[in-house]
């Protein structure tokens, strides 16, 4: 085990999720902070994690509560239904998922909308939810069912998103709409931007041109240069949709040892709790040799394991370094969200091969794309039922149990 990296990016602290599956929201908010703490000449900066977490809990419900009105149609025992009435209002998300809320409700800092003891520790608040939302799935549907106006079924859905929106003020607190902006940089200067809102604040602070970023996935089940949505996979009623661009794993790669050469750190998402050494932030696909301990062979490939239900994506993180031997990539240095107790000061290393047989997916700039990529953006995306593992992510929370 080697900790060295010929391309290191980060000179900043880890960020803590605690019990909480926001993974995906710390990913992408570790990869904007650091262009963010650039501009204002700051050693550390966190984005607020609970000020973009309260939004996906209120938009997420909002969403199910949609689908719950347009599949009213169907039995519960409907499969999709049933998916979805098992996980309403899970921790995950997709990176288009948090793209979606910072489009429409902005940005703050840490410090106008601070940790609380729900955002980090979401199971109580969580199920409390969950059972108003099971609640009013089955009062639009008996209201639907008995002929009840769409206007009456609406009426009665708005009077429980206020419900929802109660119970997550009291939980984490009412999200500002407006707050004041000032600090004193690492070389004791200080600035002030005064009254900001949301919006202002990530149009401010935020320099990735995420608009224009793609999830890049790789998914040995189905084509390559293909697109790719899972069914209901969504926060915000109306935005849009998550899509992923299927590609050889050795292409994500190449893609994300471009990335941090140029010095930009890479949102990914993995099976993190395979072949992995929690105390030592190790991963390595032959870590732990089971099969020669027990005598048996597994036999499953990567995509044998995804249809079997063997792996699937259950945590995102940030790249931020990689080791490069004759141009090709032996180890990753990875920026978990699980706090600065582990290993060196909670950053992790991924030996290559690991790449290959857990890493599914990225987010690049869609100018990294080859023409191949690009043309294959502009296919019709084939929609993968609501249960698949490509969806995982967004759904039951899964990093901190494993480990």
């Amino acid at each position: 085990m080697d900790n060295s990296f010929s391309i290191h990016l980060d000179a900043w602290s880890v960020t803590h999720q605690k019990q909480s599956g926001r993974c995906w929201l710390f990913a992408a908010l570790n990869l904007f902070r650091v262009a963010a703490m650039e501009k204002m000449n700051l050693k550390q900066f966190e984005f607020s994690q609970a000020h973009i977490h309260f939004w996906d809990k209120f938009e997420r419900s909002n969403h199910f509560l949609e689908s719950m009105m347009e599949m009213a149609d169907r039995s519960v025992d409907d499969r999709t239904v049933h998916f979805m009435l098992n996980d309403p209002i899970g921790d995950g998300g997709q990176w288009n998922m948090a793209m979606n809320l910072i489009r429409k409700h902005g940005l703050v800092p840490q410090s106008a909308y601070p940790e609380s003891h729900s955002s980090s520790s979401t199971r109580y608040m969580n199920a409390t939810l969950k059972e108003l939302l099971r609640t009013t799935a089955g009062e639009l549907r008996s209201r639907i069912e008995a002929g009840m106006s769409e206007a009456d079924v609406r009426t009665h859905k708005e009077s429980r998103m206020a419900d929802v929106w109660r119970i997550l003020c009291i939980h984490l607190g009412t999200p500002p709409e407006t707050f004041d902006w000032q600090w004193r940089d690492k070389d004791k200067k200080f600035h002030r931007k005064g009254n900001m809102t949301p919006q202002q604040f990530a149009a401010e602070y935020v320099a990735e041109d995420w608009e224009n970023y793609v999830c890049l996935v790789h998914d040995p089940r189905n084509a390559f240069y293909q697109t790719y949505t899972v069914d209901r996979l969504q926060n915000v009623s109306g935005g849009p949709p998550v899509v992923y661009l299927n590609i050889p794993v050795q292409e994500m790669k190449a893609i994300a040892q471009r990335l941090l050469e140029a010095g930009t750190p890479v949102w990914m998402g993995c099976d993190v709790g395979k072949q992995m050494d929690g105390k030592r932030g190790l991963w390595d696909a032959e870590l732990f040799e089971a099969q020669a301990l027990y005598g048996v062979k597994y036999g499953m490939d990567k995509a044998s394991r995804l249809r079997l239900g063997q792996t699937m994506m259950t945590h995102a993180m940030l790249f931020t370094g990689v080791d490069v031997v004759d141009g090709q990539p032996r180890r990753w240095r990875v920026e978990n969200s699980w706090g600065e107790d582990r290993v060196i000061k909670g950053y992790f290393t991924m030996n290559d091969n690991w790449f290959d047989e857990y890493m599914f997916e990225i987010a690049a700039p869609s100018s990294q794309l080859t023409e191949q990529m690009l043309a294959g953006l502009h296919t019709e995306p084939v929609v993968l039922p609501a249960w698949d593992p490509m969806g995982s992510l967004a759904h039951e929370w899964h990093g901190e149990r494993i480990v």
